[in-house]
């Protein structure tokens, strides 16, 4: 089994392939950097994050977001 560290690396390796291409990145709506990204994937207490990949017409990935799902869960489970 991978550890944190590991899977961080791979995941910021992968984010920096991405923006390599041009591939814009958001964080809950926000243009975010690599960086950003994982720091915000190795700060989180309850989050979970969805990928969202917006392919342009020719079937390539044109931009990517991440959004913490677990905010929007938490929303519709307040009384």
């Amino acid at each position: 089994m991978k550890t944190d560290e590991a899977v961080y690396r791979e995941l910021y390796a992968e984010l920096e392939g991405y923006e390599r291409k041009g591939v814009d990145m958001l964080l809950d709506g926000y243009q975010a950097s690599p960086l950003q990204i994982v720091t915000a994937y190795m700060a989180k207490e309850e989050g979970t994050y969805m990928r969202d990949y917006v392919m342009n017409p020719e079937g390539n990935i044109e931009s990517l977001a991440f959004t913490n799902i677990h905010q929007y869960g938490q929303a519709e489970i307040t009384p």
